[in-house]
């Protein structure tokens, strides 16, 4: 089977770049692949991406050597199962707030006798290898998020699940469960400590931890915080991000008085 290359990396003490795709467009999702990230997400939860097109940007990513991930819609068996017959490689699962969700995610992504996943892994198979049956349960990586005050509450017995492999920080709804301003890169130190605290309680149980970035500098500081990986905004955010700086260059020139006049 394919090795997972995410899983390899962090076990080496080495620290790696998620990328998130909000865009449902198989173009989009190879762009972003072959810019270098180590990792791509596809969000079904809060982009617009159907299961349709999650599995052509599945497909997409596959062209390059980024690992392909899902963030699921849900905690729920169907679609979890569906996008690791699709081939993804990582599951992201929202709101995983105690430890009977954290086992209900667990068995939802491992075969017997590990969990109950249902066998058929059409694409997987075509992208992991032909023994990936054999292996998919010491490769596939299963990762809860952790994004409210419950979940901070219960985060021992939520790590304590065997079968999981890593937090996910979701530092906006996170924000809004501790009755903070939701949004990237958060300042508060109410959420800044809760931050902390999962990663601390993460390393302490053996787990890996990421987090959602807003900008490099403050990615650069969760890595050196201790997370093994980042994630930096969204092809959407990037995009947008972008185009605004560059239609603002052009505009600032027009209004410096830049724009006319000269030859070529």
């Amino acid at each position: 089977m394919r090795k997972n290359r995410l899983r390899e990396r962090w076990a080496e003490g080495r620290k790696t770049v998620n990328g998130w795709l909000a865009v449902p467009s198989a173009f989009s999702a190879e762009l972003m692949a072959h810019q270098g990230w180590d990792s791509l997400t596809v969000d079904m939860q809060h982009g617009i991406v159907d299961y349709q097109a999650a599995v052509t940007m599945l497909q997409a990513i596959s062209t390059t050597g980024a690992v392909p991930m899902v963030r699921v819609p849900w905690r729920e068996p169907g679609i979890v199962m569906k996008m690791l017959d699709a081939g993804a490689y990582g599951i992201v699962c929202p709101m995983v707030n105690d430890r009977r969700e954290a086992e209900e995610l667990v068995s939802f992504g491992r075969y017997a006798p590990a969990g109950r996943r249902s066998f058929g892994p059409i694409r997987a198979q075509l992208y992991g290898g032909a023994d990936y049956p054999r292996h998919a349960n010491e490769e596939i990586l299963l990762i809860a998020m952790i994004e409210t005050a419950e979940a901070l509450a219960n985060l021992d017995e939520i790590l304590a699940v065997e079968g999981l492999d890593a937090v996910y920080v979701g530092p906006a709804d996170l924000a809004l469960s501790l009755g903070c301003t939701p949004g990237f890169d958060p300042t508060e130190p109410r959420v800044l400590d809760a931050i902390g605290e999962i990663l601390d309680k993460a390393k302490a149980h053996g787990r890996f931890a990421g987090i959602h970035c807003g900008s490099p500098d403050f990615a650069r500081r969760m890595w050196a915080r201790g997370f093994d990986f980042v994630t930096l905004l969204s092809d959407a955010r990037l995009m947008a991000m972008k185009a605004g700086e560059v239609l603002n260059a052009v505009r600032a020139a027009e209004g410096n008085g830049e724009a006319g006049g000269g030859s070529y």
